[in-house]
């Protein structure tokens, strides 16, 4: 456990102090964070997605059982979420919020970044191919929660339309067929996106730093704690709960966790405030769950290890 919290944790928690350390001293500002956020989603990030699948043999890479455990245990989630918030959460236009927030992983920063740490190259194969078929589905349930509680519903086509132009989707969708073929790469291009991958997860999580948001939570206190409650704990927990059932175990339900465990997705906060939701709660759910994700990401890896499961 030690060794996972200094060698995982700890690096992710130091780059993510640094960004909003120097948030605060203003050496990087909104523009850094905005331009800086763009080069990860667009260019660095596709190309780590798209080097660690192609490079990777597609048979372990690829697991249909963790990708089916994913996907239907956030359907699950979902449901379970919409079910109480319909009867807690107040006002109408917060539910949306909370929904999201209780189940949207930061899967393509964080989660990338604990898979790499603790597995190396064949975690983070592994990790990005779970994370490219999860992402599709948060983003269509995220749309769908969203419109159905917001009293002047948005149109939900522009949202629907970035979905299929998600470069992260893309890179996967491209990388696939490298890995199942085993092509290989020229060296100039392999040299090139290894770089850029280099660059992804240190800019990335700095990024993300710098634009945890905290406020006064006295008014949204108990929908914040709902979402990251149901975020840090009972997601994560489900997930790897039904994957132990269907006997997996070793580094694949490790990765389940980790990718699970990962506090909300920023893009979370950029889909409430496309479509008008509660942009300042979508906010708070997302800083308060990164902190708190830490100690039970090393409890919940923890306890695992100790059962000799990871």
């Amino acid at each position: 456990m030690l060794s996972f919290i200094s060698s995982t944790l700890f690096p992710v928690l130091i780059l993510l102090l640094m960004g909003w350390f120097f948030f605060r001293i203003r050496w990087i500002n909104d523009a850094f964070i905005e331009s800086g956020s763009k080069l990860v989603f667009n260019v660095a990030l596709p190309a780590l997605l798209f080097l660690s699948i192609s490079q990777s043999d597609f048979s372990h890479a690829a697991n249909v059982v963790l990708i089916s455990i994913g996907l239907g245990g956030t359907l699950l989630m979902c449901a379970i979420l919409m079910i109480l918030a319909h009867f807690t959460v107040t006002p109408r236009n917060a539910r949306g919020v909370v929904v999201q927030g209780g189940f949207r992983a930061n899967m393509g920063i964080i989660g990338l970044a604990y898979a790499a740490n603790t597995y190396g190259q064949e975690g983070l194969a592994a990790a990005s191919v779970y994370m490219g078929c999860v992402t599709i589905l948060y983003n269509v349930v995220s749309v769908f929660v969203l419109n159905y509680y917001q009293d002047g519903q948005r149109a939900p086509m522009n949202q629907i339309k970035g979905m299929i132009k998600n470069p992260l989707i893309i890179s996967i969708v491209a990388a696939l067929p490298f890995s199942y073929y085993q092509w290989q790469l020229p060296e100039v291009a392999l040299q090139t996106g290894e770089y850029f991958a280099q660059l992804t997860l240190p800019l990335a999580l700095i990024c993300t730093g710098a634009s945890l948001q905290f406020r006064s939570f006295s008014s949204d206190w108990y929908n914040i704690v709902l979402a990251c409650v149901s975020k840090c704990i009972v997601y994560p927990t489900l997930l790897v709960g039904m994957a132990y059932l269907a006997g997996i175990e070793g580094m694949y339900l490790g990765v389940l966790l980790l990718l699970s465990i990962a506090p909300t997705a920023a893009a979370s906060y950029i889909m409430v405030r496309n479509l008008g939701g509660d942009h300042r709660l979508a906010a708070s759910i997302i800083a308060v769950s990164t902190i708190a994700s830490l100690p039970i990401t090393a409890i919940g890896f923890g306890t695992l290890s100790a059962l000799h499961l990871v």
